[in-house]
C-alpha cells in the first residue's frame, strides 16, 4: 500500500474522522500484544517497528545475522513471506521460488542467511529447528503474540519518524505507542534525522538503550553507477529513502519513480520504465527487493543495476553486548525451568 500523506501531517480532517477506528483497532490490537506467547525453545529475536510500512528492517536482521554468526550462532529467519502465496512451512530456495511464492524480502535475505516462511509461526519454528537452528530472527511480527520474544528491536527511520502518532486508520502506528514502548528492549534509529526524538525520550525512561545506525551504500554498487545518469524506481516503504541514499552516494539522479510498498511490477510497467531510460539515455536503478520482485515478470531490463547498501551500527561493541546479554538470559530462563 502506499501510506497516505495526512499520516505525516500533524493535524488532518481525514485523520479526525479515523480516529475511532483507530482507537478501536488500538484497543483490540493491544489486548492481542498481552497474551503470553508459546516458548520456542530456543531464543527468538524479533525485529520489528511500531508503525506500517517501511524502515530499515531488512537490512537490521542481516546486520544482525553477521553479528550472530560472529558469536557462534546459527540463526534462521522467519517471517511470514508478505506478498507471497506459500503458507509454509517452506526454507526459501533462490533457485525454485520467486518473490509472488514467498514474498520479496524473504528472497533477497535467502542470498545471505536461512530463510523460514510460514503463516503459523509455531510451524516455522520447528522447521527452523529442523535446519540446526540455535537462534531465530523474527523479520516482523512484534505486535503478534504467537510467539514468547527474548528481545524486541524496534526499527524507526529518524527522517520519517512515527508520522502523526496515530494508530491505523488514522495514523500509521500498528497499536498504540504505550502498549509498544513497554514491550520494547532496545531502539535502533537509522539516520542522523530528529523526527524519533520524542520516542527515543521515552525508551531512554525506561533504562532500555537506543542504538544509532546508518545505511551505507555498497561500493561496488556505487562504482557501476558512478558518471552515469540514472533512473530510479522503487516500490518500497519509503521510496524517497531510496532516492535520497542514492543522491547522498554521489550518484546523478535524473528522474524517479515511486510505487506502493511491495509493488508487483507489471510488463508493461517495466517496458515503460526501459522505454523512458533509453530514450533519454538513463541508467535504470532499484532496490534489491524489488529486483527480487521484477524476476516475477521475466522481463527484467538489460543493465538494471540493483543498489546494495548495508546498515552499519555506530556502536557495534553496545549491540553486541546487548546481544549477548539477551541471549545469556534467555538461555539462563530456560536452564533454570528444567
Amino acid at each position: 500500500m502506499r501510506e497516505p500523506a495526512f499520516w505525516y501531517r500533524p493535524r488532518s480532517l481525514q485523520s479526525l474522522l479515523l480516529s475511532p477506528l483507530g482507537a478501536l483497532y488500538g484497543t483490540i490490537t493491544a489486548h492481542r500484544m498481552a497474551r503470553e506467547g508459546v516458548d520456542a525453545g530456543i531464543p527468538v529475536i524479533c525485529v520489528g517497528n511500531y508503525h506500517v510500512g517501511g524502515a530499515g528492517k531488512t537490512p537490521t536482521v542481516l546486520a544482525l545475522t553477521k553479528l550472530l554468526r560472529e558469536l557462534g550462532e546459527t540463526p534462521v529467519v522467519l517471517s511470514r513471506g508478505y506478498g507471497g502465496r506459500l503458507q509454509g512451512p517452506v526454507m526459501v530456495d533462490r533457485e525454485r521460488h520467486r518473490a509472488a511464492d514467498v514474498g520479496d524480502e524473504p528472497l533477497m535475505m535467502a542470498r545471505d542467511v536461512p530463510v523460514a516462511v510460514a503463516r503459523d509461526r509455531l510451524e516455522g519454528v520447528a522447521l527452523a529447528k529442523s535446519q540446526g537452528a540455535t537462534l531465530i530472527l523474527m523479520d516482523d511480527g512484534f505486535q503478534n503474540p504467537r510467539l514468547l520474544k527474548d528481545a524486541s528491536l524496534i526499527v524507526i527511520d529518524s527522517e520519517r519518524g512515527l508520522g502523526n502518532g496515530k494508530v491505523f486508520p488514522a495514523g500509521p502506528l500498528r497499536a498504540p505507542l504505550k502498549a509498544q514502548l513497554a514491550r520494547t528492549d532496545a531502539l535502533v534509529l537509522i539516520g542522523d534525522g530528529h523526527a524519533a526524538s520524542d520516542v527515543a525520550a521515552e525508551i531512554a525512561k525506561r533504562n532500555k538503550p537506543e542504538l544509532r545506525a546508518r545505511l551505507k551504500a555498497d561500493a561496488a554498487s556505487v562504482a557501476q553507477l558512478s558518471g552515469r545518469r540514472v533512473l530510479a524506481f522503487a516500490g518500497i516503504g519509503d521510496p524517497e529513502r531510496f532516492f535520497r541514499s542514492l543522491r547522498a552516494s554521489g550518484i546523478d539522479v535524473a528522474r524517479t519513480r515511486p510505487f506502493a510498498d511491495h509493488h508487483m511490477f507489471s510488463r508493461e510497467e517495466i517496458t515503460a520504465l526501459a522505454a523512458e531510460a533509453q530514450a533519454e539515455q538513463l541508467t535504470l536503478v532499484t532496490t534489491e527487493k524489488d529486483l527480487a520482485r521484477l524476476r516475477v515478470s521475466e522481463v527484467v531490463p538489460d543493465g538494471i543495476v540493483p543498489f546494495a547498501v548495508q546498515l552499519e551500527f555506530d556502536d557495534p561493541a553496545k549491540l553486541r553486548q546487548l546481544i549477548g546479554d539477551h541471549l545469556y538470559k534467555a538461555r539462563e530462563r530456560r536452564f533454570s525451568r528444567r
